[in-house]
């Protein structure tokens, strides 16, 4: 199956975009090799989109059930019966609102040649759906999609993808007013139907406060007793609301890197918005300018640089770290990779300059290089084993693990 460059339409209007290639390459990959996939990620984010190209590309039958759609849950009333006829791809699009099909698919994934192979699309972690990792284990491979990035839509749109995140229709929207109000009815949704329909127990207004204080302290260190004295909840109460939007995929949790030195180290995670978009929104940006002034500028930029290096690396957030000694050395990403270990900097500025925390870092950690991600132009050294590297030019400067 030959995989390409697309051209995306969206409102009546073509627009040249470069939508998806590496995914769509690996999801060729895990499908060869795993008679089940799972693409996980947020609602809205571009996964069934994503299936949709890929089902164009199968060689073969194509069946599609979107079980948000009344009709195609009740073709699923006796789903043993409809599926096991199926051939092909099978894709089950929200998979979440289903979970007893785990059980039927573990029993049609052992069949013999496999007849078919199943794409299930879901908007919660596998531990967050009822029984997906046990049912399915050895069985499913899974693949997190996360928004648009700077490699889907160019360089020359960062500040545009910085500002209204990677959601394909706030990035997408007409003007910048549309984009606002397309995360505010997201968050709506998201709080008031996706989460009730997990069967998750927890007041829309509540998580909506959680959610707004957690993008205020957006690339800061996680302190739950701060947040359970400023909810009036308990501290395992808002770790339960920090699991829930981490699960969701909402947030991010950054675990911090420790190990046996004699500096004592930060062992609390960092927390961001999963999406910059969604974390403008919380914070009541609107503008480019707005965002440039406002406090949480840095750590918005932070955690969107994170991202998009994370991205072409091709890591596993498993593999993604932070490193903060008491004394103040610090790394703001290191990903370890076997006995490979890669640190970066984020700085938003046009000149960085090589610091004594780097210094530490780079003996303490054994760091193999150490990549200052900045806001200018050019990519030059700072050191024997580092370079300042432009974050326009991260997917051409720096190579996938």
């Amino acid at each position: 199956m030959k995989i390409h460059h697309y051209m995306t339409d969206f409102h009546g209007r073509i627009r040249s975009m470069i939508r998806r290639t590496w995914e769509l390459r690996h999801l060729e990959e895990l499908l060869a090799g795993s008679p089940i996939v799972a693409i996980l990620g947020a609602r809205q984010v571009g996964k069934t989109t994503l299936a949709k190209q890929f089902s164009a590309l199968w060689k073969g039958p194509v069946v599609h059930f979107d079980l948000e759609l009344p009709r195609d849950m009740a073709r699923l009333g006796e789903a043993t019966l409809t599926l096991e006829k199926l051939r092909g791809l099978v894709v089950l699009d929200e998979i979440q609102r289903l979970p007893s099909l785990f059980p039927i698919l573990r029993v049609l994934a052992d069949r013999p040649r496999r007849p078919a192979r199943f794409l299930l699309l879901g908007s919660a972690s596998p531990g967050l759906i009822r029984g997906a990792s046990e049912s399915l284990a050895g069985r499913v491979a899974f693949m997190e999609l996360g928004g648009l990035s700077v490699d889907d839509v160019g360089a020359g749109r960062l500040d545009q993808l910085w500002l209204r995140g990677g959601f394909p229709r706030s990035f997408l929207a007409r003007t910048a007013s549309a984009s606002a109000a397309w995360r505010r009815d997201f968050i709506r949704t998201f709080l008031e139907r996706d989460i009730p329909q997990l069967g998750i127990g927890v007041a829309a207004a509540t998580l909506h406060r959680f959610w707004t204080m957690i993008a205020h302290d957006h690339a800061q260190l996680w302190n739950g007793a701060e947040l359970a004295r400023s909810l009036g909840v308990a501290e395992s109460t808002v770790r339960r609301y920090l699991d829930l939007l981490t699960a969701t995929y909402v947030l991010r949790s950054l675990r911090p890197w420790h190990e046996n030195l004699a500096k004592r180290q930060v062992k609390a995670p960092k927390v961001y918005l999963a999406d910059t978009g969604l974390l403008h929104t919380l914070l009541e940006i609107e503008s480019i300018s707005d965002l440039e002034g406002h406090p949480k500028c840095g750590a918005s930029w932070e955690g969107f640089a994170l991202a998009a290096v994370v991205r072409q690396l091709r890591a596993r957030w498993e593999e993604c770290y932070f490193w903060r000694t008491h004394t103040g050395a610090e790394i703001d990403l290191l990903v370890v990779r076997g006995r490979k270990r890669l640190g970066f900097e984020f700085k938003r500025t046009d000149a960085p300059a090589m610091s004594r925390s780097m210094h530490i870092a780079l003996e303490d950690l054994r760091l193999s290089r150490l990549s200052v991600i900045h806001a200018g132009d050019h990519t030059f050294p700072l050191g024997s084993l580092v370079r300042a590297i432009p974050l326009a030019r991260v997917f051409d400067e720096i190579e996938p693990a």
